[in-house]
């Protein structure tokens, strides 16, 4: 699927249905994660967290992830300064999954 880059803003919708079929095939040790503003509410994404994210997070305090495309650490606003104040972090009971929920700081995120 290409990448559509007026995805955020209009109105045709472009799932990827390959997206963990593709994540399982590269056989990276991750959890699904979903984002959520704790003011608003709103969902923000769903990212993946290894180990080394998971723990860059909490001691940070910032929203932390495993990039599965580009297999590296990715800290979300790290370049932009638009960072995910980590608030809190729930696991779900079969603890295979995550909710990080976040404060925005700066203009966005």
């Amino acid at each position: 699927m290409a990448m559509d880059h007026t995805l955020e803003e209009g109105t045709d919708i472009h799932l990827n249905f390959e997206k963990l079929r593709k994540v399982a095939q590269a056989d990276h040790p991750v959890i699904p994660v979903a984002v959520q503003d704790v003011d608003s509410k709103a969902v923000l994404l769903i990212g993946y967290v290894n180990e080394q994210a998971l723990d860059y997070a909490l001691e940070h305090r910032v929203a932390t992830f495993w990039s599965t495309s580009r297999n590296e650490l990715w800290i979300k606003g790290a370049t932009s300064g638009d960072m995910l104040e980590l608030v809190d972090v729930r696991l779900n009971c079969e603890q295979n999954s995550l909710l990080y929920l976040v404060r925005l700081k700066g203009d966005g995120s």
